[in-house]
């Protein structure tokens, strides 16, 4: 469920997009800030996160306009789709190369698939799942996971009652056994699905074993090393900032 967020690091100047930003669209933020395309993962440090859900956005507006048909699509109408101004558009995509022809559009097909390169959905992904609970069951049959190229290979769950039952063909294990699985059968990322107690203990485990990217939906701050990507997915959060604003 992605939604659009809202120049060389050092003095912020004035955002140009200011003054031709629409009603109801989101500005540019200042850590939002162009810089030149290095490698890989010099790049992947100085995109900001916001450029990075826009991206994805993209995708999937371009996933659903080549469903329907269409061949071309305009900036402009990339940016009304999205909510942002098609400078923005222009801006993001400058990061990772030239797309497009001036006065023609992008190729809907060529713009995705550049996309989904650049995250990472060329390729499968492997995940760990601790939580076989209500939530751990509604991510690990979440189609549109799959349909990007995560796959959760292994379920784990302190719940001893739990072992030996099976989602699809993945069998639920102790999570006293995580350890000793995943020394042998490797992923790339963790997802952390369980009470709050138990998650930075998980957090540890997986360092530990060398995953890079963690995904916690715990309601709690982990504390991981700067090597490693975490994500922080919490409801509870969301729906706070919705009431706040509800009952303004």
């Amino acid at each position: 469920m992605t939604s659009c967020h809202p120049a060389e690091r050092g003095t912020v100047l004035k955002n140009p997009l200011d003054e031709e930003r629409r009603p109801g669209e989101i500005p540019v933020l200042p850590d939002d800030r162009e810089v030149a395309v290095e490698t890989d993962s010099a790049l992947a440090e100085r995109v900001s996160e916001f450029t990075v859900r826009r991206m994805s956005t993209y995708y999937r507006i371009l996933l659903n306009l080549e469903r329907h048909g269409v061949d071309t699509v305009s900036s402009a109408r990339l940016a009304e789709l999205c909510a942002v101004t098609s400078a923005q558009v222009r801006k993001d995509l400058s990061y990772f190369g030239s797309f497009g022809t001036r006065g023609l559009g992008y190729q809907v097909s060529d713009l995705k698939g550049a996309i989904v390169g650049i995250l990472g959905l060329n390729r499968r992904w492997t995940m760990a799942l601790f939580g076989a609970g209500s939530l751990g069951h509604a991510l690990y049959f979440y189609q549109g996971f799959r349909d990007d190229g995560f796959h959760f290979t292994h379920i784990f769950d302190a719940d001893p009652a739990r072992a030996g039952e099976k989602w699809n063909d993945v069998e639920i294990l102790p999570a006293a056994d995580a350890r000793k699985t995943l020394q042998t059968n490797r992923v790339d990322i963790g997802v952390v699905a369980t009470p709050e107690e138990a998650a930075q203990e998980i957090a540890d485990l997986l360092v530990d074993l060398g995953v890079k990217g963690i995904l916690n939906f715990a309601p709690k701050q982990l504390a991981v090393p700067a090597n490693v990507r975490l994500r922080n997915v919490n409801l509870a959060v969301a729906l706070e900032s919705l009431s706040f604003m509800l009952s303004k």
